[in-house]
């Protein structure tokens, strides 16, 4: 009876202890940590332009879809600041032309004071040679000379001109300066009015949200949160010692407080380069004489691979690992 008693026992050792090696080898290659909180990317909506509100087209706690309109900012400033931006462009184009105007009068003076003044070389040139038979007189001969330093002295005003008019002109067509700026102008009066009708950037769930017509919001500063429900994913703070075996690629699964009794599928995406606590505002100084050695979590980023709705920002989560893949 006795040794039929302790083979019974040790049959139930020899079965617990191959129970726990099993269970401990699977929880090795198995790692998990129930802290985990789900993430999805927030988009923090801002305006671009200052203005009173003239739409407000969706609620706190709306789903909407990418591109949907919801605000629009009173277009009515934005519209006047087209209107004057489109006559400065004009202005510019229209004093453009009178300088080019100018331009192309002071080359028809240069091209008149050339021929004049290549006509009193060859006048001058022609008297020389009289003078030079005696043809003429040398009065004749000093007046020619005079009128073709005239002729020199006008041609050189006349270029002195043109490279005035020209630089008072600047570069010709869309490249001048005036027109470039007053363009620019005109491209920016028209982004502030496009910025003034806000869409959706993404699809996703207005959160935080308490506007109303007629409040006046601020260029930059920001009005709600939205939630995109494209991508979601388990950020898992995982024991360092568990870390070895972790790699980018392997399958996990996660189970949501949110959803109980249902498990997710899910892969390791990253894998954090720093502690928790080395990221904290406040880091731990363990250059202390009473220091006790504490095991450091590391994050995890676990992408859910088909997201259900009902995933929530924030919501907790457990998350196990299969580290037998040895994805990377």
């Amino acid at each position: 009876m006795k040794l039929r008693t302790i083979a019974i026992v040790l049959l139930l050792a020899v079965a617990a202890g191959i129970g726990a090696w099993r269970y401990y080898d699977y929880a090795a290659r198995h790692p998990g940590t129930a802290d985990a909180y789900l993430g999805m990317h927030l988009v923090r909506i801002a305006p671009q332009v200052s203005g009173p509100l003239e739409e407000v087209r969706i609620r706190n706690n709306q789903a909407v879809k990418a591109g949907e309109l919801l605000l629009v900012i009173d277009p009515a400033p934005f519209e006047l600041a087209v209107h004057q931006a489109e006559a400065q462009l004009q202005q510019a184009k229209d004093a453009l032309a009178a300088s080019q105007a100018r331009v192309a009068a002071a080359k028809a003076r240069v091209a008149a004071a050339q021929a004049t003044f290549n006509e009193a070389q060859r006048h001058t040139a022609r008297i020389r040679d009289l003078a030079a038979k005696g043809a003429t007189s040398r009065d004749e001969g000093d007046a020619a000379e005079r009128a073709e330093l005239d002729a020199r002295d006008s041609l050189a005003a006349a270029k002195a001109e043109l490279t005035a008019a020209q630089a008072q002109r600047g570069a010709a067509g869309d490249a001048n300066a005036a027109v470039k700026a007053a363009a620019a102008a005109l491209g920016q009066a028209r982004l502030d009015l496009a910025h003034t009708r806000i869409p959706a950037p993404a699809a996703g769930i207005v959160g935080n949200m308490d506007l109303r017509p007629g409040s006046f919001v601020a260029a930059g500063r920001e009005l709600f949160a939205l939630v995109e429900t494209g991508e979601v994913w388990a950020d898992a703070n995982f024991k360092e010692t568990d870390l070895p075996r972790i790699r980018a690629g392997q399958p996990a699964r996660v189970s949501v407080d949110l959803l109980p009794g249902k498990t997710l599928a899910g892969e390791v995406e990253s894998l954090s380069p720093a502690s928790g606590s080395a990221f904290s505002l406040l880091p731990p100084e363990n250059a202390t004489g009473n220091w006790v050695k504490v095991t450091q979590r590391f994050a995890v980023r676990v992408r859910i691979l088909d997201p259900v709705p009902g995933l929530r920002v924030g919501a907790s989560a457990d998350v196990t690992v299969d580290t037998t893949s040895q994805a990377d």
